[in-house]
């Protein structure tokens, strides 16, 4: 079993992501994880992720706060406390804290090819 605590967690920046602070919690170099790596987004009032898509399906879990995923055809969710999505590879989304508080998102996605 391989222990990842908080106070020792990285940084990562995620492309085409703004105002907000990516921490990695598994997978990459927090673990030896070799299906999934894990991680928390801290998004600021006004942060978010352009419209973008990508082959690798990814699970959001809300912790605190809300977000707001868009979908190319314009379609908008909500996503509360403790409320999650799955978002198929190929499906291109958008996110945006439209709130006034930071809002926190678990990431769980598989590793791009060639890269665990």
């Amino acid at each position: 079993m391989e222990i990842t605590r908080f106070k020792d967690v990285r940084r990562y920046d995620a492309p085409k992501h703004y105002n907000m602070r990516g921490l990695r919690l598994q997978g990459f170099d927090a673990s030896a994880s070799t299906f999934a790596w894990t991680g928390l987004s801290h998004f600021l009032p006004g942060g978010g992720a352009e419209m973008d898509t990508s082959p690798l399906e990814k699970i959001y879990v809300v912790i605190e706060g809300a977000i707001t995923i868009e979908l190319a055809d314009g379609e908008t969710h909500l996503l509360s406390r403790l409320d999650s999505c799955f978002i198929p590879g190929g499906e291109a989304r958008a996110i945006r804290n439209e709130s006034n508080t930071v809002a926190t998102m678990l990431v769980i996605m598989p590793y791009p090819e060639g890269s665990s």
